[in-house]
């Protein structure tokens, strides 16, 4: 049980803040984090929590929230979010533009669109604008369900107009010189492994080896371990089977203890493999392509393979089949040939004669 002092703060286990607890307007039990690690400072919080409380019990005011507030009470609530480093960027622009103690109730629709205008003029991509408000968004939007805070959104429906999103995919030929201009036996795996399951070049650094069963042939994945949150696993092919068995050699030679399945030699996780990527790619003379592009391709190939794009959907674990579509249909076109030639079998025929034309139907 947290250890609570008699002017209503305590510690959690774990956190540095100290925390408050005290009765709120409606009379229920609220427990917040201070934001702080000064006991000082968190009993002029609470102070002020309380005295704000008091007024809107007795005059209906509501208390100020402001976006650290907001922040802080999000991210502590969302420890495992996934894009927490993202999101970190994303809070450092909006402090910087709008002020970490900024009130939320007077940000308008007007604040937002020049939020915008100004990232834009500082040569900031309208995907990375659209990540930060919507991080903002998906706060407030949170704050006004579960904390019952009664504060607008002027930060819903504000995203800016993206480009059509990119979509590069290595040919075979690409692929074959790519792996041969990689130098580093780790690279020449990692790309195997990605080409042959889609897997995410996080998802493939992250991997233990816990999680990977070559007796079942496939790699599990947790709901800590994926984008959509979700159990899930992927199957290995002779290829990908093979990549995995080159790192578990490396790691029965170099370090046996080590838990993870792209590692040094001494064991530690391999955090990133972009700069090798990238020189590998400059040899190979390949024109813009990162590690992602791995992932597309993986799934371009099964397209163009008459894959049923479900399959494909499936196998990169995509929560909406729209998403799927949205990306890889294109390379469809000879299925969708196939799919009119089929009324054909009806053998509608035009003819014409001197005085009319006519369409006859035969069977």
């Amino acid at each position: 049980m947290p250890r609570k002092d008699r002017d209503g703060l305590y510690q959690q286990p774990g956190s540095p803040h100290w925390y408050a607890s005290y009765t709120d307007a409606n009379g229920k039990r609220c427990r917040r984090s201070t934001g702080t690690d000064s006991q000082a400072e968190a009993k002029v919080i609470l102070s002020q929590w309380r005295t704000e409380t008091h007024q809107q019990r007795r005059f209906g005011t509501e208390p100020t929230r402001t976006l650290h507030e907001l922040v802080l009470a999000y991210i502590e609530a969302h420890p495992t979010k996934t894009t927490l480093v993202r999101d970190g960027y994303s809070v450092q622009h909006l402090y910087r533009l709008f002020g970490a103690e900024r009130v939320l109730n007077t940000l308008t629709s007007a604040d937002l669109h020049g939020y915008c205008m100004t990232r834009s003029r500082e040569k900031v991509a309208a995907g990375t604008i659209n990540r930060e408000i919507g991080f903002l968004s998906a706060a407030i939007n949170w704050s006004r369900k579960v904390l019952g805070w009664k504060i607008e959104n002027p930060a819903e429906s504000k995203k800016m107009p993206e480009p059509a999103g990119r979509n590069r995919w290595l040919t075979h030929e690409e692929a074959e010189r790519l792996l041969q201009a990689a130098r580093a036996q780790h690279l020449v795996d990692f790309i195997l492994l990605g080409l042959n399951t889609g897997l995410r070049s996080g998802e493939m650094l992250g991997l233990e080896w816990r999680r990977v069963d070559l007796k079942q042939d496939q790699i599990r994945l947790g709901a800590e371990d994926q984008k959509n949150r979700r159990l899930g696993s992927v199957p290995l092919n002779r290829t990908a089977r093979e990549a995995l068995l080159n790192r578990a050699r490396f790691r029965a030679t170099h370090c046996p203890a080590s838990p993870w399945v792209f590692c040094n030699q001494n064991g530690r996780r391999i955090a990133s493999i972009k700069n090798g990527f990238a020189a590998a790619v400059e040899r190979a003379g390949i024109p813009h392509c990162t590690p992602h592009d791995l992932r597309r391709t993986c799934a371009s190939w099964l397209v163009q393979a008459r894959t049923p794009i479900q399959e494909v959907a499936r196998l990169l674990r995509h929560a909406d089949l729209q998403v799927t579509m949205k990306v890889y249909a294109h390379l469809m076109p000879d299925q969708l040939r196939g799919t009119v030639e089929i009324l054909d079998r009806h053998n509608l025929v035009i003819g014409q004669n001197d005085e009319t034309r006519k369409m006859t139907l035969t069977r």
